[in-house]
């Protein structure tokens, strides 16, 4: 089961909580408001994939420090500032760490938006490399041998004497890393050729 990626808001101005819930409401992008940092990092499922908008200065937690806590969690959300208080070094600063955007209040509708929509088009992807690369860490040190030799054209006979093991056991082998990739093909199975490092 796919979650749909969310879209949040943390500001502590309940005026632009409501204003901008409304306004991406209209271009079918609802939001999740938020008026604090802490509760935002409580109740939301940091690993999943969707969009943050983060206002830079508020009480408690400002807008840096929720975007460090989602860097050091590893979050696949994509972050986008929103702020009244921006400058070029802290929008600079903003991006070295990973900020998939950076607006100055007032924002138009349809410039937020877009950039909504292409900051969730990165989350899923990041999202689901997160989740490739879990499932090839899961692989046993003899399953990453088969893959690895798998992805190189080896035949099964090929592997079977490469690792002095009989070709039914590589079967084996290749039929548990297949189910542990959640791959039913070759060409699925070759997706992974990138993450293999």
């Amino acid at each position: 089961m796919t979650i749909a990626p969310a879209i949040y808001l943390v500001d502590d101005d309940s005026a632009i909580l409501d204003s901008l819930s409304f306004l991406m409401e209209s271009y079918g992008l609802p939001l999740t408001p938020y008026n604090d940092g802490e509760r935002f990092l409580q109740e939301v499922d940091l690993s999943q994939p969707g969009c943050v908008i983060l206002d830079s200065r508020m009480p408690g937690l400002s807008g840096q420090d929720l975007q460090r806590r989602l860097v050091a969690a590893n979050s696949p959300l994509a972050v986008i500032f929103l702020t009244g208080h921006g400058d070029v070094p802290m929008a600079v600063d903003a991006f070295k760490s990973g900020a998939f955007d950076f607006f100055q209040k007032p924002v138009k509708g349809q410039d937020l938006a877009a950039a909504l929509r292409k900051g969730l088009e990165h989350s899923q992807s990041r999202y689901d490399q997160q989740q490739q690369r879990a499932r090839l860490d899961s692989l046993s040190e003899r399953e990453r041998e088969v893959f690895k030799l798998v992805i190189k054209g080896h035949t099964n006979k090929q592997m079977a004497d490469s690792l002095c093991v009989a070709v039914r056991t590589i079967e084996v082998h290749r039929a548990n890393l297949m189910k542990k990739l959640e791959v039913d093909s070759l060409a699925a199975l070759m997706q992974f050729a990138n993450l293999d490092t």
